[in-house]
């Protein structure tokens, strides 16, 4: 089977541009060469009438020496005399010539000049165009009717009074040889600029044409390398058109993408060694009770089951934050008391914030806030935020938790004492498996994910989270919520 050869872009564009540019340049032309034919036809008409007018003065000259028009009646050929001296160049000259036939008492010069043309223009000449009318419109000199055009009439008038009216019918072709010939050299003027015009259209679009298409291919090029896995690949940005916003945002896209790759490598990387911890201390435990060495006591049970609790608890977190990710954490969302829920929260913690040294303040308006939400998912957005207080900040420390209503949203703020956290860190505090190490290390709990998860309550709640730096010296968790009234 034969491979099918395609026509490439550049050559596509060529032909688009050529086509365009011939398309204008034959527009032009017949715009031109119509404009010019009627310029000469006005200019034609002007010295017809300018011709006409002399004649007219020349009739009635005559009509006041003889008093009638018997004159053309006796005389055909002094009409044809009357018509031949209104030429400009003739103005002076009398001879005597009979419509349509032989040319009497005229040099053989004039009689060339002055011969009929053939058919079809002989119809065309002013001499037989021109035609006069008594003043009762009776046909005194001229063609007969019915006439190709309606004839243009100048009165004839003598003492006040009209005695006639001179006619001209409209040419419909141009009969001077002059002005044929003129008119030939014009149009062949301008077939050549147009020629020319179309021949310089195409010596600029080929390279025009060439210079777009090695922009799409330098494009198409970077978009096959980085399918293939190089996300490093940038493409150059030359101008500030279409394609070169087209460049910025795929430049954007590669950056996104390899920030990404990176992403899931550190997290691949995160998730083993978070994995590999808690599995190395079971196992070093289970090998020394195994090989004697640790005898299987209560303590060494305990031990062991944290390690698991812990484990449990990362195998969770992720598996929940995975299930986010795709869109399959399901949320049983019904009207409830946002305030209700907190005070419980923070009453199960009473004790554990007791134990470790830290106060617990809670402080909330005295009415309930109703929201649209998921009782337990907002329970685990409270709870971990909680522990997170629980395990980092330093003994004698303090929580204070405050959920007010303002204008169409509910705040939630928890605000706890020291340590604090870099600025620079503040805006990674929601990346999973990010802890803040010079502070908020692993030996005083979390995987780094408690955080991560409670972004994802808040944003399947309609809502935004972030973090800033507390009044007490350490760090604020502000929560924003919709409310149901």
């Amino acid at each position: 089977m034969k491979k099918q050869r395609t026509i490439g872009i550049r050559y596509r564009l060529f032909f688009a541009f050529l086509i365009a540019a011939c398309c204008v340049v034959i527009s032009m032309f017949v715009v031109t060469k119509v404009s010019f034919e009627r310029g000469i036809f006005r200019y034609v008409n002007v010295i017809e009438k300018e011709r006409l007018d002399t004649l007219a003065r020349a009739l009635e000259q005559a009509y006041g020496e003889k008093k009638q028009w018997t004159f053309l009646e006796h005389s055909p050929a002094v009409w044809m005399d009357l018509v031949v001296a209104s030429r400009p160049e003739h103005s002076g000259h009398r001879g005597r010539v009979r419509l349509g036939g032989l040319i009497e008492n005229h040099g053989p010069e004039l009689q060339q000049e002055f011969l009929p043309p053939p058919p079809p223009e002989r119809d065309q000449i002013f001499e037989t165009r021109v035609l006069l009318l008594d003043s009762n419109r009776q046909l005194l000199a001229g063609p007969d009717e019915p006439w190709p055009q309606p004839p243009y009439f100048l009165p004839l008038k003598v003492d006040l009074k009209t005695v006639g009216h001179l006619g001209l019918i409209p040419p419909r072709i141009l009969v001077d040889v002059r002005m044929q010939q003129f008119a030939k050299e014009q149009h062949r003027s301008l077939i050549v600029i147009a020629l020319s015009i179309a021949a310089v259209a195409a010596l600029l679009f080929l390279p025009l044409a060439g210079r777009l298409v090695r922009r799409i291919t330098a494009l198409a090029s970077a978009t096959t390398q980085l399918a293939s896995g190089r996300f490093d690949i940038r493409v150059p940005v030359e101008s500030t058109d279409e394609l070169g916003q087209l460049a910025r945002d795929f430049n954007r896209l590669a950056q996104t993408l390899e920030r990404n790759e990176e992403l899931r490598r550190r997290w691949v990387a995160d998730i083993s060694h978070e994995l590999r911890t808690p599995l190395a201390v079971l196992r070093g435990d289970v090998e020394a009770v195994q090989d004697g060495i640790r005898q299987l006591t209560p303590q060494t049970m305990d031990s062991l089951h944290s390690e698991i609790l812990h484990l449990s608890r990362l195998v969770d977190d992720l598996y929940t934050l995975s299930l986010a990710d795709i869109g399959a954490l399901t949320y049983r969302k019904e009207h409830l008391d946002l305030r209700h829920l907190i005070e419980q929260a923070v009453q199960s913690f009473q004790k554990q914030f007791s134990d470790h040294g830290l106060s617990l303040e809670y402080e909330s308006p005295p009415r309930p806030l109703l929201l649209f939400g998921d009782a337990e998912r907002l329970r685990q957005l409270a709870t971990n935020l909680l522990q997170n207080t629980l395990h980092y900040t330093d003994p004698g420390g303090i929580l204070r938790i405050v959920l007010s209503k303002e204008a169409d949203h509910i705040l939630l703020r928890f605000a706890d004492s020291g340590p604090g956290v870099p600025e620079e860190a503040l805006t990674h505090l929601f990346d999973r498996l990010y802890r803040v190490e010079a502070s908020r290390n692993r030996a005083q709990g979390g995987a780094g994910l408690g955080l991560a998860l409670c972004k994802s309550i808040v944003e399947a709640h309609g809502g935004a989270i972030s973090a800033a730096h507390s009044a007490l010296g350490g760090l604020e968790i502000i929560i924003t919520l919709g409310t149901d009234v």
